[in-house]
């Protein structure tokens, strides 16, 4: 099977035994505790080490972890018995999976900003495909003015997110709200210091 771009760059990141992005959900996935479902399917996108796949399943939910890094599942899967939940764990791009018609109640994208715009614009039609009608979609992302801060993230600016470009994306769904927010993030060594994000949620119409 021919590795996807930037496979081994990804590979080396995840390993050694620390979480390169912590071991903790992303917070503003963790605020967005009150819009999901009691139950239900959720997916999450470029998991990695399952930080997030993981504490969505301790919300009770049926998860599916992707991503395309087998030593990050490896660490996922720990992780997943360390808290005692199942989830299920697909080794897939974000960019060219198959994405299941209608199969998820939520659908969860964290900082998957190593996407150039021909694979994000690949990637957003997945995840649109991927969610039932009514379904919650959940995205956090650098926007531009990260390129100023060190504390992570791509320094490609085509590949970050403004409000703009996620209305142009997803205005069509239901109930779309847009934070944008200059917070610190303690995620690991990866994601630590004062970062310049914006999230979204909104619903599948």
């Amino acid at each position: 099977m021919t590795r996807p771009p930037g496979f081994d760059h990804w590979e080396e990141r995840f390993a050694g035994a620390e979480f390169r992005f912590g071991r903790e959900p992303n917070p503003f996935l963790v605020r967005c505790k009150p819009l999901l479902p009691a139950s239900g399917k959720a997916l999450a996108v470029a998991d990695g080490e399952g930080r997030n796949g993981v504490w969505l399943a301790r919300q009770g939910l049926d998860v599916v972890s992707a991503d395309f890094s087998p030593t990050a599942q490896g660490k996922a899967r720990a992780l997943a018995a360390e808290h005692r939940v199942a989830v299920t764990f697909v080794e897939a791009d974000a960019h060219t999976w198959a994405y299941p018609e209608a199969a998820f109640d939520v659908v969860v994208e964290i900082f998957t900003q190593f996407s150039p715009p021909e694979g994000r614009a690949l990637k957003w039609a997945g995840m649109r495909r991927a969610l039932k009608p009514g379904g919650l979609l959940i995205i956090v992302g650098y926007t531009p003015k990260q390129l100023t801060y060190t504390s992570g993230g791509p320094k490609q600016i085509e590949n970050l997110y403004t409000r703009e470009l996620l209305e142009q994306a997803f205005g069509d769904f239901a109930d779309v709200a847009i934070t944008e927010e200059e917070t610190e993030l303690q995620e690991g060594p990866g994601h630590s210091g004062l970062s310049a994000v914006i999230g979204l949620t909104a619903r599948k119409r």
